[in-house]
């Protein structure tokens, strides 16, 4: 698996904390490129940044 190939699944929405979450936006070559609260109406991205070192 190469970074950025797997898509994140968020459990709840990160401004109103409900778990009411919708796949929204279609991108045919990345799948679901965004997710929808339903409870809010807010859309938003979840995206992987890389690892951090460990000290």
């Amino acid at each position: 698996m190469t970074e950025g190939s797997a898509r994140a699944t968020p459990f709840f929405c990160p401004y109103c904390g409900e778990e009411t979450l919708r796949p929204f936006g279609d991108d045919p070559d990345k799948g679901h490129a965004d997710w929808r609260c339903e409870s809010c109406a807010r859309a938003f991205t979840v995206r992987y940044k890389g690892l951090t070192g460990r000290d």
